[in-house]
């Protein structure tokens, strides 16, 4: 898959202000300042297409991309920032939850985990999630240059280690950089076969 366009849709903070379901969509789930919106950004060869921030907690709705006027991207809310009111939080996860259960033409998640660390009880759970509800899904470990190169082969068999007998539905694991597009082909070949093999 080649991304030759991308613009930004809408942000919507409820389910029912989603736009209708025309296009096969792929999510984004993540911890908060995991890099999803920098995932964003490096796949669709944009600096600003996503805002990013060094604030965690600060993306609070679902934010839609139209790319290639074929398919969306969707930027879901961080998960698991502890700052965050509880009340906020809780709606958060509604919001995130709700869209996952309930979207018809969802085709393909992917989990984001920071490649420096190991996947946290929150990131199990959302696999464990994705696995009940039977959506595909891709790991994608973000922030990779970080780790030295010995290390990434490690943490990669250490995240499959993880969950192991949970993944049902995982697609593939891949270590990624946006600072230097390690692990780009092989997410956009997965984004597009999730589009073509509907």
């Amino acid at each position: 898959m080649k991304i030759q366009s991308a613009e930004f849709i809408i942000s919507v903070a409820a389910l029912n202000q989603v736009p209708r379901a025309t296009l096969p969509e792929i999510a984004f789930i993540g911890r908060s300042n995991v890099g999803k919106s920098s995932l964003i950004n490096s796949l669709c060869n944009r600096k600003s297409l996503a805002k990013t921030s060094s604030q965690p907690g600060k993306t609070r709705v679902l934010n839609f991309y139209r790319i290639n006027n074929s398919i969306h991207f969707v930027d879901l809310p961080g998960y698991g920032y502890a700052k965050v009111p509880e009340q906020i939080r809780s709606g958060w996860q509604k919001l995130i939850e709700g869209y996952l259960k309930n979207r018809e033409n969802l085709k393909l998640g992917l989990v984001i985990i920071d490649a420096r660390h190991e996947p946290t009880k929150l990131d199990l759970a959302m696999i464990d999630w994705l696995d009940y509800y039977e959506i595909d899904y891709g790991i994608i470990l973000t922030k990779s240059d970080k780790v030295p190169r010995h290390k990434i082969q490690l943490r990669k068999n250490g995240v499959e280690k993880a969950i192991k007998n949970k993944n049902e539905y995982c697609k593939t694991v891949v270590p990624y950089s946006s600072f230097n597009n390690e692990g780009k082909p092989e997410i956009l070949k997965l984004i597009g076969d999730a589009v073509t093999n509907e």
